[in-house]
């Protein structure tokens, strides 16, 4: 019988959930599928430039959970990236830091997010 899948950290939301090719239709398009703690992998080693040891503690996980995450995080976005694929970020088992630890994958779509700091085309 398989182990189940250790409860990750995460420190936010997705501020964005999908990203695609510019003049794209939609409906042309296939998706690749970032887990939210693959987009978390992702922020603390390219981001915040942390190692594997760092970025596994704030996760909550081992270093080599990490790495497994991390490697198929970069595989997911570079696949997108040069095949022109559609991005969406969502789903996975994870729980945000400093909330109940209870085992809960948040929805990405219900965080509510600010949008009176983006620019508009006026």
């Amino acid at each position: 019988m398989a182990r189940p899948p250790q409860c990750r950290r995460i420190e936010r939301h997705p501020t964005a959930t999908y990203f695609k090719p510019r003049g794209v239709p939609l409906n042309a398009l296939s998706e690749n599928y970032l887990s939210v703690e693959g987009l978390e992998a992702i922020r603390l080693a390219d981001l915040e430039g942390m190692t594997s040891e760092q970025a596994a503690k704030r996760m909550d996980v081992s270093r080599h959970t990490f790495g497994r995450i991390l490697a198929k995080a970069r595989k997911t976005i570079s696949e997108a990236l040069v095949f022109g694929r559609a991005l969406r970020i969502d789903g996975g088992d994870y729980s945000l830091a400093g909330a109940s630890n209870d085992r809960t994958a948040l929805a990405a779509d219900d965080v509510d997010v600010d949008d009176s700091s983006r620019a508009t085309d006026s």
